[in-house]
Order: C-alpha cells, then structure tokens, then sequence
C-alpha cells in the first residue's frame, strides 16, 4: 500500500467511475466515497424512464457492484453530510462524524434542482426529480387517468412527460421558451422535438411564463401566461439544476457558477479536485471554462481527473455528446448548434439527422434514430464537408473520415 489516501466528496456516478478508474491505473492506496444519501452510487438517467416505468428496479442502477466494492478494497460512506475540507491539515470534516485524513480530494458534489414557491396544505404533491427518493415518490403519482404538469421543457422534462403518457397520465408541459430546447439545438431542431412529443399526446404550452403554483386539497394550480390555469393531480418542476458548491466554498475553492478547475480538473488550492456536474472545467476547444450536465460528461471527466490525482496527464477536451430517451426514439445530440442546419432524412417520419455547419466546417450533429450518424460526426467534426453529401441518404459518410478535407479550427 501506498499510504495515500484519495477521498471524493459526493458518492454518484463521477465518484464512482473516479474510484474505479484509479484502481485500473494501479492506486493500492485507500479510496474512500462520502455521499449524503443512503446509498451506494448508481445511475440517474434511468430516473426518468425505465426506473419510472417500473421496469428497471433500483438494483440495476448499482454503478459499483458489491464484490467489485470489496474485492479492491473501496469504502462508502452514505448518509453523511461533508462540512468543509481543510487543505493545510489535509482533512475532510464530516458532521458527528470523525474527520477523514486525505492526501487528495475530489468535489464530485453535482447538482440540486432551481426550486419554486409552492403554497398550500398539498407539499407532497409537488416534485422534482434528482434522486432515486424523488422518483420513488413521483412513480406513485403517475396512475393511468390522472392530470400532471410539467414545469420546464428540457430534456429532464420532456423525457418525464413521455414516461407519464405512456403509463396513461394526461401531460401538460409549461414551457417559458417559444421553441423548448433552442437554446441547446436550435430553434429548427427545436420545433422538431416541440412536433414529436405533440403527435404523441402531449399538451405542450409553449411561450408563456409560469406565474405561481399552489396546492390545494385536491391538487395543484399552475397560474400563467398572464390569467390563465390549470388543474391537476400533481406538478413536476424541471427548471434546471444550481451546482452544489457550498462544501468547495467553505473549503476556499473559487467559484464561478460551480468549482473553477483547470483542463485536468485541478482546482485553485492543490490536491484538490473537481469533476461532473459541479465543474466548471476549463476547455482548450471551447476557448474558455464550461460546466456540463451529463453522464457521458462525468464519466469522462471522473476517469481524466483519477489520472490527474495520480500526476498523470490525461485530459479529455471531446466535444460535449447526451442523448434522450422519449417514447420509442433516441435522441442523439454532439458538439454545438448553429445557424446552418443541414437535414439528412425525413423530418415528417421523424427519422432524421441534422447536421450543423459554421464557416462551412461541421461543428454538431443532431440524430432522431440515427445513432451511427453521430458517430462517424465525431471523427468528422471541424472539418469542411459537401453539404450534397451530408444531404444523401445514400452516402457512406464513413468513407470521408480517411478522406483529405482540409480541418478547420
């Protein structure tokens, strides 16, 4: 054994790819995971559709099985609430609980759900969905014939909204945004998405504010647009989420809409790290500091920043890449939008690639169905493509990755 100790601070999925990638790289030092919850890590993105259903059960979402767990000698600690890490004693404070020496920290901390103001005798009748607690709770409210809204149309919303119409709840989505996800696909691709959840029963209301919420003894009322409302059962409010980053604040790391760190994770007091959702992680191709809300992303940057508390250089600067999983489609999405939009496909049949140029150089790539399209657009990405090309379905985009075209940056 080395004597090092590595301790992450948050006990999810970048925690637990970080234990499992340092063990892969040879650490035999002592590993521990504190997370608040009662749990060991497992997989969110399932909270919103096959977990919701009831078609997967909680023990399929296990990230790191139990003889894995023992087997390379990792330690989780749940249910415990992280207070600060001191740097220059090199300690991780626990409360009630005693302290944790550590030669290196992670910040793996994620994120919480924005909240609303919900008055009324009702609580329980308001949800948000980040756990495994939460979804537990919302599965009980998703019966066939019963009303809900859903407050938000990102894709933690409008995948919540498809798993809900498909276990027969009538679904209405409030939607502030004109067009939901044009900020991330753009306003053509948008509409795309907007068109799909329509056609399959979805009452989406679209370019009008949510002016308050309140229960009542039988429901919820949404009040919005100005005067108008609206009954239900039961409301989920999918906002977005605020990184958690109130143990890196008290531990003197800088904070700039999550924790600062530089292209390997590193933070601004050394030895001490950050990755996943809470990140705000510097990007060479980028040009500047972003913070991602991902899976793919904290898979990644949870196995670079192991290799980075273990002095090795190895950092992952990939084009951001998620999808989505809503009625019997998914959703691919890699790189950025922009203005050009070039289709391959049928949007009609909803059976398409988009395609996004800038200065005639692919930069992104949205698929509905069409995962291999995505993936010979990661090998092509910053490079000058015929638009022709793109357009015919009878191409094999495959053959231009060993072709000459000129990569711009």
């Amino acid at each position: 054994m080395t004597g090092r100790t590595f301790v992450t601070v948050g006990a999810g999925q970048t925690a637990a790819v970080a234990a499992r990638t340092l063990r892969r790289r040879g650490f035999d030092g002592r590993i521990v995971l504190v997370g608040d919850e009662p749990y060991a890590p497992y997989q969110r993105p399932p909270l919103s559709k096959e977990f919701l259903t009831g078609a997967d059960s909680f023990e399929t979402l296990q990230i790191l099985p139990d003889a894995w767990v023992a087997d390379n000698d990792v330690e989780i600690i749940t249910g415990a609430t992280v207070t600060r890490v001191d740097p220059g004693a090199r300690t991780v404070e626990l409360a009630g609980r005693a302290s944790l020496r550590a030669d290196a920290v992670l910040f793996a901390t994620g994120g919480r759900p924005r909240t609303l103001a919900v008055p009324g005798p009702r609580p329980e009748l308001v949800h948000y969905l980040r756990t495994v607690d939460d979804a537990r709770r919302l599965q009980a409210s998703l019966t066939r014939g019963r009303r809900l809204a859903v407050i938000g149309a990102g894709f933690i919303g409008l995948e919540i909204a498809a798993t809900a119409h498909t276990l027969g709840v009538e679904v209405t989505v409030v939607e502030v945004a004109e067009v939901p996800l044009a900020g991330i696909l753009g306003p053509r691709i948008g509409t795309e998405v907007a068109r799909m959840h329509r056609a399959n029963g979805i009452d989406l209301r679209t370019n009008v504010a949510v002016d308050g919420l309140r229960t009542t003894a039988d429901g919820v009322v949404v009040s919005y647009g100005g005067g108008q409302s609206l009954e239900v059962d039961a409301v989920v409010i999918g906002v977005g989420i605020t990184p958690t980053t109130a143990v890196a604040e008290a531990s003197g790391l800088a904070i700039d809409d999550g924790i600062v760190v530089d292209e390997q994770g590193r933070a601004s007091i050394p030895n001490l790290f950050a990755a996943g959702d809470v990140a705000r992680r510097y990007s060479e191709r980028a040009g500047n500091h972003v913070r991602l809300e991902h899976f793919d992303n904290a898979n990644r940057q949870g196995a670079a920043v192991a290799n980075a508390m273990l002095d090795r250089v190895a950092v992952n600067d990939d084009a951001p890449w998620f999808w989505s999983d809503q009625y019997d489609h998914n959703i691919q999405f890699l790189g950025a939008a922009t203005a050009e939009v070039v289709i391959r496909g049928d949007l009609d049949t909803l059976d398409f690639t988009a395609f996004y140029l800038d200065d005639d150089a692919l930069r992104g790539v949205f698929s509905l169905d069409r995962g291999e399209d995505v993936m010979v657009a990661r090998e092509l990405l910053g490079r000058r493509i015929d638009r022709d090309v793109l357009r015919d379905h009878d191409a094999d985009l495959w053959e231009l990755v060993d072709s000459e075209e000129v990569v711009v940056s």
